[in-house]
């Protein structure tokens, strides 16, 4: 079977898995059934490929290739999980890129001389449990399962009820890491180029409004009187926007719940999730202090009380110079930019494991959505700078 057809194929396997029929997006969340469904499709690509699988206790996977000579493993892939009502994309064209790109690699006939595997981390984007990046983090030590297993997800279910976890040697003797992603964004759409690679992480976070008032009755209270928490998040809201745009970064809320969530009360909580981020550590710090100075402005004049909890705040991240430098280098000077979003790449190269990324370009520039979408050229293009990268690395 050629590589052409190796990916569509395993392409049209993925498309029908949790997706939505009334918006076309994706509802991935881990350790529920459509990605449950991935991983054992995920299973089924290495048993066919003849790969050795490997599985840590949290259920990130990786499928080795090659001998292991004691010479540093190569690791490459992306995850299978989405963010509620997501795009086909955002994780899933990593994973098959990577098969593909082995698939390549074989019937060029390279002999690698270091091992190499195709890895699916769990729970990237945070949708379930609220920590981005948990596999990869659970995976390097940079989470401890003490703390992660009581982790909620909105139906209150406890992570250490839903698996067992325990310790993950599954990176141990890996001394490389290249992801490939789609872009999130429209910087190839610019540079009118199909593929590219990442140099840097914007430093970013998220951080949990609680805001208190006072539920009363919508009719009978006058304007005046009340302490409402809705008014504090909405100004909240519009200074976070404004606070973004002022400084050239990014600030959003996404996520808001409402108590008692009536139409006719006057709410007593809310609580929102800001996600922002920034060129630096001190432009993400002065944002997020900024916007948490102006809620708590606002919440004295309304009567609220506003708390702002941090609950995933990540670092800016440099990729590893020397290897972003040869693999531009190899796929003949492709363009190098830095994307404002997080990735596994950013918690393996902060764990001390050299680490580049490609992306492949998004016609639509759109991501975390229904309209997030790639071409099957550019992302054959992707297979086959994949595969030259790896190449280089594994078989000199």
């Amino acid at each position: 079977m050629t590589q052409v057809a190796d990916f569509e194929q395993m392409w049209r396997d993925l498309a029908p898995v949790g997706r939505s029929a009334s918006s076309g997006g994706y509802f991935r969340q881990p350790w529920l059934s459509a990605e449950l469904e991935l991983r054992a499709w995920f299973r089924e690509a290495a048993t066919a490929r003849g790969l050795e699988l490997e599985e840590d206790p949290f259920g990130n996977l990786v499928a080795w290739w090659g001998p292991d000579t004691g010479a540093g493993k190569v690791l490459t892939g992306s995850h299978l999980d989405s963010v509620l009502d997501g795009g086909a994309y955002d994780g899933p064209l990593g994973v098959v890129s990577s098969f593909a790109a082995l698939d390549l690699m074989r019937s060029r006939g390279v002999e690698p001389t270091r091992r190499l595997g195709v890895s699916a981390f769990v729970e990237e984007e945070g949708s379930r449990f609220g920590r981005a990046c948990l596999g990869s983090r659970l995976a390097v030590g940079a989470t401890t399962w003490a703390d992660a297993r009581e982790l909620t997800d909105r139906d209150g279910v406890r992570l250490g009820d839903v698996i067992e976890g325990g310790e993950s040697t599954l990176l141990d003797g890996v001394t490389t890491y290249v992801e490939l992603h789609v872009e999130q964004g429209r910087g190839l759409i610019d540079l009118d180029a199909p593929v590219g690679v990442h140099d840097a992480i914007w430093p970013h976070g998220r951080y949990r409004y609680d805001i208190a008032g006072r539920a009363d009755h919508a009719g009978t209270t006058r304007m005046e009187d009340r302490a409402d928490p809705m008014l504090t998040y909405a100004m909240t809201a519009l200074a976070a926007n404004k606070q973004a745009r002022l400084s050239g970064q990014r600030a959003t809320f996404g996520r808001i719940d409402v108590r008692p969530n009536g139409t006719n009360a006057v709410p007593s909580h809310v609580t929102a999730w800001l996600d922002a981020r920034a060129a630096s550590d001190d432009a993400l710090a002065a944002l997020v202090a900024a916007v948490e100075k102006q809620a708590a402005d606002r919440a004295g004049r309304d009567g609220t009380t506003v708390t702002v909890t941090p609950e995933s705040v990540s670092g800016e991240v440099a990729f590893d110079v020397a290897l972003r430098d040869e693999i531009a280098a190899r796929l003949g000077g492709v363009p190098v930019l830095p994307t404002q979003a997080g990735h596994d790449a950013g918690i393996l190269q902060d764990a001390g494991i050299p680490t580049a990324m490609l992306f492949v370009r998004n016609p639509s520039g759109v991501s975390h959505s229904p309209y997030e979408s790639a071409e099957t050229a550019d992302c054959l293009a992707g297979v086959e700078a994949l595969a030259d990268a790896l190449t280089g690395l594994v078989a000199p």
